[in-house]
């Protein structure tokens, strides 16, 4: 089964199911899913370091097919590890965009009150160093923000801050 979606019960793990044949195209690398059932994934990206972030809402109990987000997102390259909020808010990833610090940076978009999302925020250098930071998500009970950074030897490093910075950078922008 190529795309599979397994979820954690009380009683354990259910079956590997099948996305369905709107996902069979895309080698999923990290999806993350929001409350509402909206599915907000990444591809495997080629050497050219092509990335596009899509997502697929359930609306009126229906899987609709995936769609890519607007340059606001998909910009720049090596766009990955996506993690949508819960409550659909905000939305972080990573990637290489001109104006970044890095290999690799954590941008934050939110959601504006017409539907429509943002424009990237880069987190800033309290995240975001000149090496290879990526794969944020937020912790279940929105306390912290946990990533990783690549180390010298091509390792990856966990780091945990406060989430408190998705509240100043909505509040600041």
């Amino acid at each position: 089964m190529a795309n599979a979606l397994k979820m954690r019960r009380q009683e354990g793990w259910t079956k590997a199911v099948s996305l369905g044949p709107d996902f069979d195209k895309y080698r999923i690398m990290r999806m993350s899913s929001s409350l509402a059932g909206t599915y907000v994934f990444d591809e495997v990206g080629s050497p050219e370091g092509d990335g596009i972030i899509r997502f697929s809402q359930l609306l009126d109990g229906e899987r609709q097919a995936p769609q890519a987000f607007g340059n606001q997102i998909n910009s720049g390259t090596f766009n990955a590890h996506p993690f949508i909020a819960p409550d659909e808010s905000y939305l972080i990833w990573d990637g290489r965009r001109q104006e970044g610090y890095g290999g690799s940076d954590i941008y934050i978009s939110f959601k504006q009150e017409d539907g429509r999302w943002g424009d990237a925020i880069n987190m800033g250098s309290d995240i975001n160093t000149d090496g290879w930071d990526a794969a944020a998500s937020v912790t279940p009970d929105g306390k912290f923000m946990l990533f990783h950074r690549l180390n010298e030897h091509g390792n990856a490093n966990i780091f945990w801050v406060s989430a408190t910075i998705i509240d100043r950078l909505r509040d600041a922008n």
